[in-house]
């Protein structure tokens, strides 16, 4: 699917889930915005010099994790089934703790002991 029609509709379940998308010029070359909460109600601030395939990267992580926060099952049924899969590729995932088995904190060789 092109970008800018992925962007289309990913702006339109935020506004479904009733999140804020702003565009504003953001001064890092990093990071191409993401979501935080004003006044209690969660807000997407995305750079608006991005372009459409990063934007949608963008809106699309920061809404799998307002998911991710909220009510998913119920949130999720109101969502397109192509929102829907776009937003379980983009969630976020735990990461073993450090000292874990199997967490791969290692180089992956063996030493004898």
């Amino acid at each position: 699917m092109k970008p800018d029609v992925m962007l289309e509709l990913l702006e339109a379940a935020a506004e479904q889930l009733k999140v804020r998308v702003s565009y504003e010029p953001l001064q890092t070359s990093v990071v191409h915005g993401g979501l935080c909460r004003v006044k209690g109600e969660y807000r997407i601030i995305v750079d608006k010099r991005a372009t459409a395939e990063e934007r949608a990267t963008t809106l699309a992580t920061a809404l799998a994790r307002v998911i991710k926060v909220t009510d998913s099952a119920v949130i999720e049924r109101e969502l397109s089934p192509k929102v829907r899969q776009v937003l379980r590729m983009h969630e976020p995932r735990l990461t073993p703790a450090a000292g874990v088995a199997g967490a791969g904190g290692g180089s992956g060789r063996r030493t004898a002991a």
